[in-house]
């Protein structure tokens, strides 16, 4: 099982990220808002949202967008064939990177449990 997080793995496109918006499936908590849209691949695709509003010094933004990429680059096999937009509201650093990337997977695991609730 390859780990990696190439390009074919990201959201890159406007219009990419519009579709998932558009659709308005999501989950939400304190830290992370997650769209979801079915995208018909093989492999999940992840699309990263952080503002300026979030972090206005783009190094706590990067930083945000480094540590949400690392935790799905992890995790991407889970979640085949559906595109992720994660949007950030709360800043954090590293003493709270834990407790961040807790509520991602509880966020994850909720959207996984409404897709399987959905399709049967």
């Amino acid at each position: 099982m390859a780990y990696r997080f190439r390009r074919a793995d990201r959201l890159l496109k406007t219009d990419e990220f519009s579709s998932v918006f558009r659709l308005r499936q999501s989950r939400s908590n304190g830290y992370f808002q997650v769209y979801a849209l079915p995208n018909g691949l093989d492999h999940a695709r992840l699309g990263l949202v952080v503002g300026k509003k979030v972090a206005k010094r783009a190094n706590r933004r990067n930083y945000i967008k480094r540590t949400v990429r690392e935790w799905f680059r992890l995790h991407q096999h889970d979640f085949a064939g559906i595109d992720y937009v994660v949007r950030a509201k709360l800043a954090y650093t590293r003493d709270k990177r834990g407790e961040a990337m807790t509520a991602l997977d509880a966020l994850f695991a909720k959207l996984a449990r409404c897709r399987a609730s959905s399709s049967s």
